[in-house]
């Protein structure tokens, strides 16, 4: 077994099609059919079902897609750690993150990793917590920002979690508008009856309010749904509605109202996972270390804001 008859087997296993697999590998497609007869061969069971013009894989091949994907996810780690010996000139780091995160303490990281690492190739991918959990225990990514309700750990034992920010969700309006409440803060009951937009279903964050207006028993009335953040912002920025946003999204957006969220109050943790079973690139370490200085950053600067922001205990 080698790692071309992986690739070749994870390709097929990705097409469903030996012709096409074999295009995008650029060989010929009966060298690609004996790269994987020969890897049958050398395991001992076929990992294809092969029809008439339908592939799927056999019991053996679910079986090897985990492995195949971690096993060639580790050779990529020791290509890149060879290349990286001479010092941080060359690599590739792959940070994942939330939407919310990737439109703000993700870009902060990235313009000062990116300032001090100019040679480093840096890859982004903006996934809900769970799929970037499921990335990253593949060895599709390097590290990645989640956001983890209260409570929850938020990773499982093959992967360790570091807690960087914790942060309140909460009630965002127009500043050009009267404020939505006659005090410091607003309850859930108030919430649901003004004029909400809500985030597309695969945010975490539809996924968290939903929860707790249901707890409470509460139906809140939505006047707009699907945008992704920025147009959710811009929305309200022009009065269309309020919204319920992390806090850290505030920061620089003097349009915008916010209002502490009560009865009650929604928080979570903002945490940085990595594989636990394998040892990070040096630049994917540089990369965790300017995350953990831009979320101290983020921290102080909101001390002096709002206070809705604090590095956890």
């Amino acid at each position: 077994m080698n790692l071309e008859q992986l690739r070749g087997f994870l390709e097929v296993a990705q097409t469903g099609h030996f012709t096409r697999a074999a295009e995008r590998l650029h060989l010929a497609q009966p060298s690609l059919s004996r790269q994987v007869a020969t890897l049958e061969h050398d395991l001992g069971a076929e990992l294809f079902h092969r029809a008439r013009g339908h592939i799927s894989l056999t019991a053996a091949g679910e079986a090897l897609l985990p492995l195949a994907r971690r096993m060639l996810a580790d050779a990529e780690t020791v290509r890149r750690e060879m290349a990286e010996l001479a010092g941080l000139q060359r690599g590739r780091v792959r940070l994942g993150a939330t939407p919310t995160l990737c439109v703000s303490l993700a870009v902060e990281a990235i313009a000062a990793f990116h300032e001090t690492h100019p040679g480093i190739e840096l890859h982004l991918t903006e996934r809900g917590s769970r799929d970037l959990l499921a990335e990253l225990s593949q060895g599709a990514l390097d590290l990645a920002l989640v956001t983890v309700p209260a409570g929850r750990t938020g990773a499982s034992t093959s992967l360790t979690r570091a807690p960087l920010l914790a942060e309140e969700l909460v009630v965002v309006s127009s500043a050009a508008l009267p404020p939505v409440g006659d005090g410091p803060a607003i309850t859930l009951a108030e919430l649901a009856r003004l004029p909400q937009i809500v985030f597309h279903e695969s945010y975490d964050l539809r996924a968290e309010t939903e929860a707790a207006f249901r707890a409470a028993g509460l139906t809140p009335r939505v006047v707009l749904e699907g945008p992704e953040m920025d147009a959710v912002l811009r929305c309200v920025e022009r009065g269309l509605g309020v919204a319920v946003v992390p806090a850290m999204v505030l920061l620089d957006r003097p349009g915008l109202r916010s209002i502490r969220l009560t009865d009650p109050a929604l928080r979570r943790t903002i945490s940085l996972i990595h594989r636990s079973d394998v040892r990070p690139t040096r630049a994917a370490e540089a990369m965790r270390r300017i995350l953990v200085e831009t979320a101290d950053d983020v921290a102080r600067r909101d001390r002096g804001h709002a206070g809705f922001l604090s590095r956890p205990v």
